[in-house]
């Protein structure tokens, strides 16, 4: 799996609540949905502040400083005041259970 870093296990990722990492110097924030995790890029496109501060609701991510929504699959706005997309992120999970690892890659999906 080349590419692809250890970042933590499912079970400390708890459902909708993003949690910040750090890959290479990069800023992550990982999201577990009830049956997913997503890796997007953790500085908003529109005020350069943290993603992971923000809430998660119905597959998005919420700036928690001017109410900017990014897709958690795509990283696109879903309304203003942000107009650019973030980088997401591949996330494979290996293992089985809550200690299963929760791996990403930097290379950027979309």
């Amino acid at each position: 799996m080349t590419g692809y870093v250890r970042v933590c296990e499912l079970g400390e990722l708890e459902v909708d609540t993003p949690k910040r990492v750090e890959i290479d110097g990069t800023p992550v924030s990982l999201v577990r949905t009830d049956d997913e995790v997503f890796a997007i890029y953790d500085i908003c496109s529109h005020a350069n502040v943290s993603l992971s501060e923000g809430e998660v609701e119905d597959g998005q991510i919420e700036c928690w400083l001017h109410g900017s929504c990014f897709d958690l699959r795509t990283g696109k706005p879903s309304g203003l005041p942000a107009t650019r997309p973030v980088p997401v992120y591949p996330v494979k999970i290996e293992g089985d259970g809550e200690a299963a690892a929760v791996l990403v890659s930097l290379t950027q999906e979309s």
